[in-house]
């Protein structure tokens, strides 16, 4: 029976499941090593895997949908899958890039599904309110500009971007998470860069002022 899947919310309390202890021993654990254990039918090595990335997937989910309560969702929809697909874990692949696909696929279903031309500004983009990680940026004016410029590019260039700024996900990890070659990804990275640079030009020109 697979263990259950503890809701993702604010970490006001430690996640538990069952009766064992929120935290265990296998809270340092590499995450493979948790993966591995987990696929054994150790349900605290979840949970440890759960504590370690619930909040970083669901900030990136954040960034990428644009809205907190769908970020929540698909979290919790990530989670629900690497369970359900832990028959097809290969013992030693990184854990990480392969949790990132999963949530970037769940995050396109979920656009797939309920994309409606009213979900479009005036302007042709995307409504964005996303979150940082921190409860309030240091310039919200700053971070909704960033925020306006990444919803311009295209998802080939602002996936790798996420990953790469805002996860800190290496190249080669990032390129295991989207099914491509390192020097694609880099090369996507560098085009998303310089695009960003283009848009949030006339900002930086203001600042100068």
């Amino acid at each position: 029976m697979s263990p259950p899947v503890p809701s993702v919310k604010p970490p006001a309390a430690p996640v538990r499941t069952g009766d064992m202890p929120a935290r265990s021993e296998s809270a340092g654990d590499p995450d493979e090593v948790l993966m591995e254990r987990f696929c054994q039918g150790d349900a605290p090595a979840f949970d440890a895997l759960f504590q370690r990335y619930a909040r970083p997937i669901q900030g990136y989910l954040a960034r990428l949908t644009g809205s907190p309560a769908t970020a929540e969702d698909l979290a919790q929809l990530t989670f629900l899958s690497l369970v359900r697909s832990r028959g097809r874990y290969q013992e030693g692949a990184r854990v990480r890039p392969w949790l990132y696909a999963i949530a970037t696929n769940a995050a396109r279903d979920h656009a797939r599904r309920h994309r409606r031309p009213e979900d479009l500004t005036p302007e042709g983009e995307l409504p964005l309110t996303a979150v940082a990680d921190t409860p309030e940026p240091r310039d919200a004016g700053l971070e909704r500009a960033v925020q306006r410029a990444l919803a311009q590019l295209p998802e080939g260039q602002r996936l790798p971007i996420l990953m790469h700024r805002f996860e800190g996900m290496g190249f080669a990890e990032i390129a295991e998470a989207l099914g491509l070659t390192e020097s694609a990804v880099k090369v996507r990275a560098h085009r998303g860069y310089a695009r960003l640079r283009e848009l949030l030009a006339p900002l930086h020109q203001e600042t100068a002022e």
